[in-house]
């Protein structure tokens, strides 16, 4: 099932190469977790001063039946950001099941 996704931009113009990065990353998701309903991320530039330059700040919202999982990650690329996030989004809801399986 895909799961249905919102992607928002927060102080940075829009890129439809990144969103549709994402919804790929989410597709994936989708697929391993059958239960996940919907996933929303912001990306937007993380706050404070930092010696290398602005970071990308990738925050995940991923929607499943009795409760919600988060993840967020940042990094100088939006595109490692996401990934990133991502691979913590899907160690959490991997979580989720084993403890709902009882392991």
């Amino acid at each position: 099932m895909t799961p249905n996704v919102n992607v928002v931009f927060q102080g940075i113009d829009p890129s439809e190469a990144l969103r549709a990065d994402i919804a790929r990353h989410a597709e994936k998701l989708g697929r391993f977790a059958k239960h996940l309903q919907g996933c929303n991320a912001v990306v937007g530039l993380e706050e404070g001063r930092h010696r290398q330059g602005n970071r990308y700040l990738v925050r995940l919202l991923a929607s499943l039946p009795g409760g919600t999982a988060t993840a967020e990650k940042a990094h100088e690329d939006a595109y490692v950001a996401a990934h990133q996030a991502f691979d913590a989004l899907q160690r959490q809801i991997e979580d989720q099941v084993r403890i709902q399986r009882g392991d």
